[in-house]
């Protein structure tokens, strides 16, 4: 079976995300290219099993080495303001 689930290489893009599901890497997508930040999208999800987790499923965000460091510190931001969301939510329902 498969033994590396490492994200590919390839000459000026790095993989600055990898999840499990394809949607959480759409997203992340869709909030770059709002900055106008490039970025592709390499899935090695096997759909002909429609397997959704492990080394068969993982799904990589690459961006351009130049925009690195920018993608990083904005998909940074877009998770504190979502746990910041989160924890305001929870203190809501305690209420």
């Amino acid at each position: 079976m498969l033994k590396n689930s490492e994200p590919n290489k390839f000459d000026n893009w790095v993989c600055i995300l990898e999840r499990g599901t394809e949607y959480e890497v759409q997203m992340a997508k869709n909030y770059l290219n709002s900055l106008q930040i490039p970025s592709n999208i390499l899935s090695k999800r096997d759909r002909s099993y429609s397997l959704n987790i492990g080394e068969m499923s993982m799904v990589y965000l690459y961006v351009p080495k130049e925009f690195e460091d920018e993608a990083r510190e904005a998909l940074a931001e877009l998770d504190e303001d979502a746990s910041e969301e989160e924890d305001n939510e929870d203190k809501e329902d305690e209420s």
